[in-house]
């Protein structure tokens, strides 16, 4: 009795993977690398990036700038001073230097507010291109959607959605 419960079991499964194997797995691939060159908002963002950058660059040039100015005043009058504004004079240029360090880890540095700028436009952007993604998967009966820029080493091009996705962020008609 066993034994027959065993062949029977073994007879439906051997007719039913095939039946599992030839069902329909809708797979596609988009290029991230192509959406953040075309998708016009990436491109806002990164020139709002850069302006920001370089008006931090600008302020910092212009306090490194009196930093140095305040270091050569120091040097051309140091021989001729006393030794209290000597120590003055030191202690100023330390405080200085100190703020110029605190600006650059304010701004630019791990936690700095550009970083956080970057970090929060960059998931917002990511967020729209994500969902952007799960509208043409769903509307075109996608399983899986791959990202091709990261691990694909070849992709059929009549499954690259890229223009799809794309028009989905109201870039580029597909085709284009």
């Amino acid at each position: 009795m066993n034994r027959k419960r065993i062949i029977i079991s073994i007879v439906l499964l051997a007719m039913a993977v095939p039946a599992l194997l030839s069902a329909q797995v809708k797979i596609g691939y988009i290029s991230s690398e192509r959406i953040r060159t075309e998708y016009e908002e990436f491109k806002e963002a990164e020139a709002q990036l850069q302006l920001e950058f370089r008006k931090v660059q600008f302020e910092y040039s212009g306090k490194l700038q009196n930093l140095d100015s305040l270091k050569q005043s120091y040097e051309s009058q140091r021989l001729m001073s006393s030794p209290e504004w000597r120590r003055e004079k030191e202690q100023e240029i330390q405080n200085m230097e100190l703020a110029i360090q605190n600006f650059q880890a304010e701004k630019v540095g791990p936690e700095g507010e550009l970083y956080r700028r970057q970090a929060q436009m960059e998931y917002e952007l990511l967020a729209k291109v994500k969902a952007a993604v799960d509208n043409v998967a769903i509307s075109k009966g996608y399983d899986f959607i791959f990202d091709g820029s990261v691990s694909l080493l070849y992709g059929k091009p009549t499954h690259d959605l890229t223009d799809d996705v794309l028009y989905e962020l109201g870039k580029v008609e597909p085709g284009q």
